[in-house]
């Protein structure tokens, strides 16, 4: 039975990124502030985490509208505040982690028995967030955004790796969330029967600092 290629991870970045929230802009605060929005400022250095949001899924697929690819239902990012102005305005952080549970993960592809890993790679990343909840995620100067997927298959385990300029998505207050919805990768390098291109959907939520909801300004 000939293996189908499978999904590209984007992992990325991965995913990852910039914690937070959508906006609702208050005078004299941070674009990042915690407990509420408006509330106590995020402080430089201090660490954002997010698992899955409650009930989703982060998806890995050959196609943006398609349904065949990578499934994971555990997976999480951690990112360090490095700046944070007055609203609005622009936050950036240090995206240093963005894991993926291979455990959770489960593929639909023919031939394909199971996931091995998903590493992110090149980290860490920049991910900057705006007072209206845009969100970007962008590699170090002269690198790229990576990830490798490893998944077993009937010949044995192939190794895909996938790479993307930068990752867009959205933070919205309501929920502390960040979301990515169908953030394109394309294959570097890998067997023949890793897809050409992988595309990333998924929804972090909630983004927090020490235990406290983040929010955007």
């Amino acid at each position: 039975m000939r293996t189908r290629p499978l999904l590209a991870l984007a992992g990325t970045a991965t995913a990852l990124a910039l914690a937070l929230a959508a906006p609702a802009s208050a005078d004299g605060s941070a674009v990042l502030t915690t407990g509420s929005a408006g509330g106590t400022a995020a402080a430089t250095g201090d660490t954002l985490t997010a698992p899955l949001a409650s009930g989703t899924s982060a998806t890995f697929y050959s196609s943006a509208t398609g349904t065949s690819g990578v499934t994971c239902t555990s997976s999480q990012f951690t990112a360090k505040v490095t700046g944070n102005p007055t609203a609005p305005g622009t936050a950036t952080e240090s995206v240093t982690g963005h894991t993926f549970d291979a455990s959770s993960c489960t593929s639909n592809v023919p031939g394909v028995t199971g996931v091995s890993s998903i590493t992110v790679d090149n980290l860490p990343y920049t991910a900057t967030v705006g007072s209206d909840g845009t969100l970007t995620v962008s590699p170090a100067t002269g690198s790229t955004i990576q990830t490798t997927v490893k998944l077993k298959t009937l010949l044995g385990t192939i190794t895909c790796v996938y790479q993307a300029p930068s990752l867009s998505g959205k933070a919205d207050n309501t929920d502390s969330s960040i979301s990515f919805t169908s953030q394109q990768f394309t294959k570097s390098s890998g067997s023949s029967l890793c897809f050409a291109s992988g595309y990333f959907t998924a929804k972090y939520a909630p983004v927090t600092d020490g235990g406290a909801r983040v929010y955007v300004n």
